[in-house]
């Protein structure tokens, strides 16, 4: 059995999206790793709340906007994998970890267009580049965008263009890994209410009523609406899946 356990990477796993999927993968018998970029105790957490499934787990620390931190952490990962798996490389790469900055284009400093530069594309490309030698054979690679790259909601320009990247960016990986039988897609999850970009979704009630009566099914949406179908994009039942972009908004602005 051991030699066909499936072991996931999950950026940004300590809390919201991130901890949902890294859980719905634990569900489906799959082991995970998180990184965390402050909360070690939440990883903590998440870690013991995997093993509770019956899956091993792990928890690293990485801030995925650092792309010269990666060669230290893929060696901390290697060492991960060869004391506790025995094994040499991952079958599944989840690319979740961001954060938000709501700004108009107009207001959008350098600043902010820089640190989500780092951490929403600059970071996926380089960490995926280096993750490529330590992803098995027929692995999955599932990069998180967002439904603004197809309908606007005004203040998250700089935020969704780099989405936008990530979304072309996934094709390109698709064709280029498909030889090694690497399959990637991207998940486009509409308003969820998490902590993303302050909580607004999650906390402002004004807000939630707008962007429920926008969306077909009448609520927002929460991290369990994503995690689950982050997870199933990685099982064989959705194996001739690739390339593709998945929206999991309820029907929003449709």
């Amino acid at each position: 059995m051991n030699s066909m356990q499936k072991i996931a990477l999950v950026t940004g796993g300590s809390r919201g999206l991130g901890r949902n999927a890294a859980i719905a993968l634990s569900r489906k018998g799959i082991d995970v790793i998180i990184t965390y970029h402050t909360r070690e105790e939440e990883a903590d957490k998440v870690v013991k709340e995997i093993e509770n499934n019956g899956q091993k787990a792990a928890a690293l620390q990485l801030d995925t906007g650092n792309v010269s931190s990666f060669d230290a952490f893929v060696s901390q990962l290697t060492d991960v994998l060869n004391n506790k798996w025995s094994r040499e490389q991952i079958d599944i790469l989840v690319n979740n970890a961001g954060f938000g900055v709501h700004a108009s284009v107009a207001e959008t400093t350098e600043e902010q267009f820089d640190s989500m530069m780092n951490v929403q594309f600059k970071g996926v490309f380089f960490l995926s580049q280096k993750l490529y030698p330590r992803l098995a054979d027929n692995g999955r690679v599932v990069n998180i965008s967002t439904g603004l790259t197809r309908f606007v909601i005004e203040g998250f320009g700089a935020y969704s263009a780099m989405k936008g990247a990530i979304e072309v960016l996934t094709k390109y990986m698709a064709q280029e890994w498909g030889k090694r039988g690497i399959r990637v897609n991207v998940v486009a999850p509409g308003a969820i209410a998490t902590d993303f970009g302050g909580g607004a979704v999650r906390d402002n009630q004004q807000m939630r009523e707008f962007v429920a009566s926008k969306i077909a099914l009448g609520r927002v949406g929460e991290a369990d609406d994503i995690g689950g179908v982050v997870a199933s994009l990685c099982t064989d039942e959705m194996g001739w899946v690739n390339g593709t972009r998945l929206e999991v908004s309820g029907g929003q602005l449709l």
